[in-house]
């Protein structure tokens, strides 16, 4: 999401300046960690479609590898309704796999040349989460808008949770309002939760083997199949409704859960449409976290699920703010920890815990991920990635479970102790164990067959 979010970034500049309609043809170059991992992320289709024009939140995702072979067939890119430039893979999309930018290894260039020869050239950074930033002065916003209680820490939010008297979902749609009426964040809320539904449901009614040569094969369209008996829905809500009249042991939740997980990263693992929370390599643990607690806990509805995602935001933002979300940054770490620390928390939350037990629920979570490495194999988000996202919801569900029957004045570790910690070993941590697939399980040998 970031490179295409870049890309069409870049198509707005050039379209503000009046360029657009004189570019005769653009080169992206990706660099570090975008270089090393590229096609396996398929950043260089992410590239191509917002070069394109594409809107990631509406294209038809079965789609998306139609559209490319057009592209790279007819040698022409749209960038506009009525412009298109010449295209040609190997000369305008370069992997710059030795070179890295300064500031982030997330790093592209976008060259335009226009028809006087002229070039205009932007850096763009991925930082994770599909956030794009530039060194530019203009990124900065002249006039922000300042929430009523901002919060930068555990310390912040507990403390202004403690003067209003609040809840820590209260506290969060409080500040939204500096934004948007409280009606709109609980329909954005919402929104979200229909996508992860659907995502789901998509990635359970999926068969095959994944794209990118590993040869690996979904499983969460057979564990559906088999633990619902080969019934088949034609809705969500059916599917949801036949899962809660099932078993409920341990075993049977422990297992849903890994369907939830396996569901959304397989999706993401085909270019399928995901949410992003706070990656998509990590962008499974949150919605099995929320899909459990929807059919496995009593009275969990719609308000429990907006106070759940409202939650989730307001941790995820924390790490951002200390820390980061970036593997290429960070490692694992970064990206499964702290899902897996923001679906603790928002659990924690919707379940009726206190400020003090959310925050303590988030920081178990991620204690237990710090220093994981970023391995995967060939580039693709697959081995380990899609596993470990069941794993990060366990480990949430586990880590509410105990802030919940704990007394979190007992506590001997902050939420902002563990951000503060989990950056230091980022900071700590070898390139090769991030985001570039030289280290780790990455390094081990594995036949990838032509894709």
């Amino acid at each position: 999401m970031g490179p295409w979010r870049a890309a069409l970034s870049f198509l707005s500049h050039l379209s503000k300046n009046k360029q657009l309609k004189e570019v005769t043809e653009i080169t992206t170059s990706l660099f570090g960690s975008l270089a090393k991992t590229g096609l396996g992320h398929g950043t260089d289709i992410a590239v191509i479609l917002g070069l394109s024009n594409e809107d990631f939140t509406t294209i038809d995702t079965d789609k998306i590898n139609e559209k490319i072979e057009t592209i790279k067939q007819s040698g022409l890119i749209n960038v506009s309704e009525d412009h298109s430039i010449n295209f040609n893979y190997k000369k305008h999309i370069l992997f710059e796999f030795n070179k890295s930018l300064d500031y982030h290894p997330n790093g592209m260039r976008f060259e335009a040349t226009l028809k006087d020869g002229t070039i205009i050239s932007r850096e763009y950074f991925s930082v994770g989460g599909g956030f794009v930033v530039t060194q530019a002065s203009d990124q900065v916003a002249q006039h922000p808008i300042i929430t009523k209680y901002p919060c930068h820490s555990q310390k912040d939010l507990l403390d202004a949770c403690n003067k209003l008297n609040l809840k820590i979902s209260e506290l969060v749609m409080l500040n939204e309002t500096a934004w948007q009426s409280e009606a709109d964040t609980r329909k954005q809320a919402l929104y979200i939760w229909n996508e992860i539904k659907n995502c789901i449901f998509r990635g359970i009614n999926k068969s095959g083997i994944l794209p990118g040569g590993l040869k690996v094969r979904r499983r969460a369209y057979d564990l559906n199949k088999k633990y619902l008996q080969g019934q088949k829905f034609s809705s969500v809500a059916d599917w949801i409704k036949a899962i809660k009249k099932g078993p409920k042991d341990f075993n049977t939740v422990n297992k849903w859960i890994s369907v939830f997980a396996l569901a959304v990263n397989e999706e993401n693992a085909s270019f399928g449409r995901i949410i992003t929370a706070p990656t998509n390599g990590a962008s499974g643990v949150i919605p099995a976290v929320l899909m459990y607690a929807h059919c496995f806990t009593p009275h969990f509805d719609e308000d429990e699920i907006v106070k759940f995602i409202l939650t989730a935001g307001e941790i995820g933002t924390l790490y951002k703010k200390g820390a980061t979300i970036s593997a290429a940054m960070g490692g694992c770490q970064a990206e499964i920890g702290v899902s897996s620390s923001m679906a603790a928390g928002a659990l924690t939350e919707a379940l009726g815990g206190t400020k003090e037990q959310v925050c303590q629920a988030a920081e178990i979570a991620m204690e237990h991920h710090l220093g994981m490495t970023c391995d995967p194999i060939g580039g693709l988000v697959q081995i380990p990635c899609i596993e470990r996202n069941s794993m990060g919801a366990i480990k949430a569900i586990t880590a509410s479970n105990m802030a919940l029957d704990s007394d979190s004045s007992a506590a001997r570790l902050s939420l902002d102790n563990v951000i503060q910690v989990m950056w230091e070993t980022a900071l700590d941590m070898k390139s090769k164990y991030k985001e570039t697939s030289e280290g780790g399980l990455a390094k081990i040998p594995v036949n990838i067959a032509e894709c």
